[in-house]
C-alpha cells in the first residue's frame, strides 16, 4: 500500500486528488495539509510514503517544504506539481530534492502512474525532459554555481571509477538506459548497476538528482 499526503492550498484540489488516489487498491491518502508548515509537521507525523507538493501556497512555499521534509532523511519522497510544463520553480523543487514533477493537468493514470514510480525510488520525468528543464532553467543557478571549475573539486564524484563518472555525464546529457548501453556496448541490466552504484557512492536520491549533480559538478553545461 502507497500511502500519500497531500499538500495543496485549494480544497477543491486536494478533493480531486483525494477522490482519484482512494479510488486505487494499492493508494491510501493519510492527510491534507493547506500550506508548506502543515506539510512537514503533517510529514513528520505520518510518514507518508509520497507527498504531492504544490509549489505556491501561503506562508511556507512548497520548495522549502519540500527542502525541509528532504533534509529529515526520512524516507518520504516528494512530487512536485506544477501549474505549467516548464514553470521556473520546478528547477528548483528539483534542487530542493523532490524526485519528480508533473503538471496539475496531468491525465490520472500519469498522476497515479507517477507516484507509483516515486514511491518505489525512480523519477518521474524521464531523461529527456529532465535535461530539457535543467537547460530552460539553468540561468536561475545562483552565481556561484555557474562558475568554472574543476570537476575533482566536487568530493561526491571522488569515489566514482571512470567508467561510473562517464556514464553520469551521459545520464546528466539526459540518456536513457538504453541509448547508456548501446554507446559503451554494455547489458542494459548493467548500466542499470552502474547507476544504482553512482546514486549510492554520490547520495544522489534517484536519477534526476544525478542529472543535478553532472551539471553542478560541470560534467555537463547547458545547451
Amino acid at each position: 500500500m502507497t500511502t500519500v499526503l497531500i499538500a495543496d492550498d485549494q480544497p477543491l484540489q486536494r478533493f480531486g486528488f483525494r477522490m482519484l488516489l482512494e479510488s486505487q487498491d494499492d493508494m491510501t491518502v493519510l492527510g491534507e495539509a493547506a500550506n508548506g508548515t502543515e506539510a512537514i509537521r503533517m510529514t513528520t507525523e505520518l510518514h507518508p510514503d509520497v507527498v504531492l507538493m504544490d509549489i505556491r501556497m501561503p506562508g511556507l512555499d512548497g520548495i522549502e517544504a519540500t527542502r525541509r521534509i528532504v533534509a529529515t532523511g526520512d524516507r518520504t519522497r516528494v512530487l512536485i506539481l506544477t501549474t505549467f510544463d516548464l514553470d521556473e520553480y520546478a528547477y528548483a523543487g528539483l534542487r530542493a530534492g523532490a524526485s519528480g514533477f508533473l503538471v496539475k493537468d496531468v491525465r490520472p493514470e500519469e498522476l497515479l502512474s507517477g507516484i507509483r514510480a516515486v514511491a518505489t525510488g525512480d523519477a518521474v520525468v524521464a531523461p529527456s525532459l529532465t535535461r530539457r528543464l535543467l537547460d530552460a532553467y539553468a540561468h536561475h543557478l545562483p552565481v556561484g554555481d555557474t562558475e568554472e571549475k574543476p570537476t575533482s573539486d566536487d568530493p561526491r564524484l571522488s569515489a566514482l571509477t571512470e567508467r561510473e563518472r562517464e556514464i553520469l555525464t551521459v545520464i546528466g546529457k539526459g540518456w536513457t538506459n538504453t541509448e547508456i548501453a548501446t554507446r559503451f556496448h554494455l547489458a542494459e541490466s548493467t548500466v542499470k548497476t552502474h547507476v544504482g552504484r553512482i546514486l549510492a557512492k554520490t547520495g544522489s536520491r534517484d536519477r534526476i538528482q544525478a542529472v543535478i549533480l553532472a551539471y553542478d559538478a560541470k560534467l555537463v553545461e547547458p545547451a
